[in-house]
């Protein structure tokens, strides 16, 4: 097992876990094989949906790789405003002639028996999003010889990664895409996120500990230029999403560089948490309504989002993208990744040219 993030990986290149389906074993496999880390997101996912993932990945690849694991959610909910917003999704409920989901269905995602598996039959790293687990936690993985980490989004989380003992933080943007990772959900705060750029250099010198950097991220040059603000990593998630070992769906896919989608925004409107996707029909028109409910309002919305894409049409799905999404490049995941590292190493190479000059 790994005893320090470059362990983990031969270049500096992490694939974001990406909930929902992106993030298949397929692609994991082929990232962590072509010398990046490859990582499987058990969001919305039981745990034994999650153990079969693992084992299908180890059934495609001896390379080191991670699996991210959400932190449970706190119900305060306003009830009221989940059903104010249940009534006003009612429309888009007969439009594409399903029922919307039931907002009860669980707020902690399984998380004490994914962390039960994840210990019984240790994987090489486990990251945690949306919160961070208490030392106690990081005790066990540390005893089972699995690399962790946590997602940030200000210094003041670093810190209490930090403090709890993680091995490393993954220093997320405001550019990124889909959920913001905030440990806390603030609606006073909504964006009002850090830039990527300066939360590296904050978190950089908050804490101790390796530096993952995300958010926007899709080319070499800005690879090398989170690692030259001193994060020891870069994790992509938007750049891997087009790839076709990536299991989104293919409107997805497709909407990424699509000119009809042509900015992002941060958005409650599919889940009740702020993520960033592609501004469509959705967004617009429940974006500001939608109340802070997360996960109640990913429970409403999942079946509509779901006929939505059976019905091919991506102006009622979630297109989760980072700010970078016009970048997007459809090649292989291991083809993407060496791409990725000879664009790094151009570019680290002519700073350091710069420099000397």
């Amino acid at each position: 097992m790994p005893s320090t993030l470059t362990d983990l990986f031969r270049y500096p290149i992490v694939q974001a876990p990406m909930a929902g389906g992106a993030s298949c074993p397929q692609l994991a496999a082929a990232v962590s094989d072509a010398g990046g880390l490859g990582f499987l997101a058990a969001g919305y996912k039981t745990a034994d949906g999650m153990y079969e993932e693992i084992k299908h990945l180890r059934g495609l690849t001896g390379a080191p790789f991670g699996v991210n694991v959400f932190m449970p959610q706190t119900r305060h909910a306003d009830r009221a405003a989940v059903e104010l917003f249940r009534s006003q999704l009612a429309g888009e409920a007969d439009w594409y002639d399903t029922a919307l989901g039931d907002p009860d269905r669980g707020w902690d995602d399984g998380h004490e028996a994914k962390l039960a598996i994840l210990l019984d039959d240790p994987v090489p790293a486990v990251s945690f999003t949306f919160g961070c687990p208490p030392r106690s936690v990081f005790d066990r993985f540390r005893r089972a010889g699995t690399f962790t980490m946590v997602t940030v989004t200000t210094p003041e989380e670093a810190r209490t990664a930090q403090a709890a003992g993680a091995d490393a933080v993954c220093a997320q943007g405001v550019e990124a895409g889909g959920h913001q990772g905030t440990h806390k959900d603030e609606p006073s705060a909504d964006g009002a996120g850090i830039g990527l750029m300066s939360l590296v250099v904050q978190v950089r010198d908050a804490v101790d500990l390796p530096v993952l950097a995300a958010g926007g991220l899709m080319r070499g040059h800005q690879v090398a230029a989170v690692l030259a603000l001193g994060a020891d990593a870069a994790q992509l998630g938007t750049a891997f999403l087009v790839t076709p070992e990536s299991g989104a769906d293919e409107l997805h896919k497709h909407a990424m560089t699509d000119p009809l989608f042509a900015r992002t925004e941060l958005t409650r409107a599919f889940s009740g948490r702020p993520a960033r996707g592609l501004v469509n029909r959705f967004m617009r028109e429940h974006g500001p309504y939608a109340p802070q409910a997360y996960p109640e309002v990913h429970h409403l919305t999942s079946p509509l989002r779901r006929a939505a894409a059976r019905a091919g049409d991506p102006q009622g799905m979630a297109l989760w993208a980072g700010q970078g999404h016009g970048m997007a490049r459809a090649l292989p995941a291991g083809q993407l990744v060496g791409v990725l590292a000879a664009e790094t190493d151009a570019a680290r190479a002519a700073m350091s040219l710069g420099n000397a000059s």
